[in-house]
């Protein structure tokens, strides 16, 4: 996760547990200790603007970022990284980033416009 405050940005990486499905699939939950972690690493005058996380093929957003979506306020970014991080090889373009709306995420295609978002988040997060 992102912040931003007076301080200025800051990346905090919360404590998480991977695990294997009997299926096969691949996960990375935050844990109960991991959600503390976020929840203390905030002060008052502090937002979570970005949530950057990975899916082990190409980057989209799943059903399961949808039915846990972790930020929920307006202007809020989710950087989904694919396979496994390995895909920042072929820059941050091989990233799907979203923008949370009135209506929900909202996804910014490559260019000049996403990087804005990216890469000078207005001081107040929107």
């Amino acid at each position: 996760m992102i912040k931003i405050g007076p301080g200025g940005p800051a990346l905090i990486i919360p404590d998480q547990q991977p695990w294997r499905s009997p299926a096969g699939h691949v996960a990375v939950e935050v844990t109960r200790a991991g959600q503390l972690e976020l929840a203390r690493a905030l002060t008052a005058e502090e937002l979570f603007v970005a949530r950057i996380h990975s899916h082990p093929a190409e980057a989209f957003h799943s059903a399961a970022d949808d039915a846990n979506p972790v930020l929920t306020h307006e202007g809020a970014l989710s950087i989904v990284v694919p396979f496994f991080g390995l895909g920042l090889r072929r820059g941050l373009d091989a990233c799907a980033v979203l923008r949370r709306d009135r209506t929900g995420w909202c996804g910014l295609p490559p260019g000049a416009g996403r990087d804005r978002w990216i890469g000078g988040m207005p001081e107040n997060g929107r």
